[in-house]
């Protein structure tokens, strides 16, 4: 087992938790990442990328161009192996194969729903001789003219939410940016969804990523951000970063990062308008309060009209779903693009909340609407393959249909 310690490369340490009351605002992660002894090569910057090659010996001369080739095979074709690479030599091959994979992680179990809602729970490789692997899940959710994969970014949580079944885990550690980007490959692999293959009508069939699935991306910032680089870049993957959405809780100083240095959309998990409830349902709200994340949504980089950040509200019955409430929301939301996401509640084992009724959730909604602002209410999707979700054997928690309808809800435009 390897020490215990927060995840290298974390934008902020979660050694820097403060207290809330019994329950910590932030977890410490308990095993950092241990390399494997033949790394993939996927989640590599391109200069990451030459500088392996340099490690074996190919040529200063040569760098740029085979690893443009080998980045043209990894992200635009989806090969497996580098005997596919058939442009580069079979001496070149066989070197990269010594020292290097381009794999993914591996799909330990699929399901699929009537509604075409696909989940896969996925497992890590261990750098650690005899540790069991780690697991995560990624899910896909096919609409008529998009479809959405939800991305995880740490195993288990480093957040409290009170509300949230994830939140109850432990922080494993944070992923890599190649097991990031290895959970949009392993989709497009399963999918048939790479430029070489075949669709039924032509079309892509991952269009969107929402990074909203295990754990809080703005912990895990670095991986996050390199990995969302290589998602959007134009001669790779190629999704748009008008189609890729972070979701935080509300790290404060990495919202203006994000929007600096990642440059995608942005969704909040708000589900409270008075800190003192907040900071009930996210701890977090303790150390970032509502002034400063309103602050840091107004400050927040090439929000417009047309680029609104996402608002996602949990409905919890009696406890923050009052007209008041809805009106709080309003005053609070002036002067910031937005666009609001009703969630209904799904209870979970041991949870105390139970939904808002929905007669209340429509006069929320409806209040919300009339004062200018989107508020869709989304139902879940792929409700056959949840009932199985406790079914899977994994150290980790299956994802809770609250956060299926907010990736749901998240995925669409108006």
């Amino acid at each position: 087992m390897t020490p215990v310690s927060a995840e290298a490369g974390s934008a902020i340490d979660a050694s820097d938790a403060l207290p809330a009351g019994d329950v910590p605002l932030e977890k410490i992660a308990t095993e950092t990442y241990v390399p494997l002894a033949k790394p993939s090569l996927i989640g590599l910057s391109r200069a990451e990328i030459a500088e392996k090659l340099g490690s074996i010996g190919v040529a200063p001369a040569q760098r740029k161009m085979r690893t443009q080739q080998i980045w043209h095979w990894m992200y635009v074709r989806g090969v497996q192996t580098f005997a596919e690479m058939s442009s580069i030599s079979k001496g070149m091959r066989e070197d990269l194969e010594k020292h290097f994979t381009v794999a993914r992680p591996e799909v330990v179990v699929e399901q699929i729903s009537n509604d075409g809602t696909r989940k896969w729970l996925l497992r890590l490789p261990s750098g650690t001789a005899g540790e069991k692997a780690h697991e995560v899940e990624c899910v896909y959710i096919p609409e008529t003219d998009r479809g959405t994969l939800c991305v995880s970014s740490q195993v288990g949580c480093t957040l409290n939410c009170s509300f949230c079944h994830t939140g109850t885990q432990r922080l494993v550690r944070n992923l890599t940016a190649g097991e990031i980007v290895g959970q949009i490959m392993v989709a497009r692999d399963r999918l048939n969804d790479w430029a070489n293959r075949e669709t039924p009508d032509g079309n892509r069939r991952v269009t969107n990523i929402v990074m909203m699935g295990m754990g809080e991306p703005l912990y895990n910032f670095d991986a996050v951000r390199d990995a969302l680089l290589i998602v959007s870049d134009n001669e790779g993957i190629g999704i748009s970063r008008r189609r890729i959405t972070l979701s935080t809780s509300g790290v404060v100083p990495n919202i203006k990062r994000t929007g600096e240095e990642i440059g995608v959309m942005l969704a909040i998990s708000l589900h409270a308008v008075r800190d003192e409830l907040r900071n009930e349902l996210v701890p977090l709200n303790k150390k970032y309060p509502l002034e400063e994340l309103m602050q840091a949504c107004r400050d927040y980089p090439g929000a417009s009209n047309a680029r609104r950040i996402t608002f996602e509200y949990v409905m919890l019955k009696g406890v923050n779903d009052s007209l008041d409430d809805a009106k709080l929301l309003v005053k609070m939301l002036k002067g910031i693009h937005a666009k609001i996401n009703l969630i209904p509640f799904n209870p979970w084992p041991g949870t105390r909340y139970e939904c808002s009724d929905w007669d209340q959730i429509e006069k929320f909604s409806e209040y919300i609407f009339n004062a200018g602002y989107s508020s869709p209410v989304r139902t879940p999707r792929g409700r056959d393959i949840l009932a199985a979700c406790g079914q899977l054997k994994s150290e980790t928690e299956k994802l809770s249909a609250r956060e299926r309808q907010a990736l749901r809800a998240m995925a669409m435009t108006d």
